[in-house]
């Protein structure tokens, strides 16, 4: 056997990050109204698609409708999921303010040890959403 160091291709980012959610339209109604995502397209009762910055795709399925497969292979979860979306550090307080504008209650604020922050809330289906600055994992892109 090879070593997989040596054989595996590069791989440059993730580009969609998914989530579950029964309540689709409760999930664009947050997702659109509260964290101001641009709606990129939608299947009713199936997903809800989101552009996140200039080069990531967030989506949000039905796991019912998922599972069933069709146009694409069967995918899917049960449960509560969890994803980071970043912001610029110089945002951080304004966003906690306007979550807290907007009803949401944040779970747990973090300092991490490089400097970086973090505001942990929930989405409707009980997702966990982490906003968060440059400076939590030390990537050379900054976050």
């Amino acid at each position: 056997m090879s070593d997989p160091a040596t054989t595996t291709p590069p791989l440059e980012a993730v580009i969609e990050t998914a989530i579950y959610a029964n309540d689709l339209n409760a999930a664009e109604q947050f997702y659109t109204t509260v964290l101001g995502l641009p709606k990129i397209g939608s299947e009713a009762g199936r997903h809800v698609f989101f552009r996140v910055g200039p080069a990531s795709v967030f989506l949000v399925f039905n796991a019912d409708s998922t599972l069933k497969g069709g146009h694409l292979p069967p995918h899917g979860a049960r449960g509560s999921g969890h994803f980071a979306i970043g912001i610029p550090t110089a945002s951080f307080d304004a966003w906690r303010d306007h979550l807290t504008a907007c009803s949401v209650v944040i779970e747990k604020e973090m300092t991490w040890p490089l400097g970086g922050k973090s505001l942990y809330f929930r989405d409707p289906a009980g997702n966990s959403v982490e906003l968060v600055t440059q400076g939590v994992w030390g990537l050379a892109a900054g976050w």
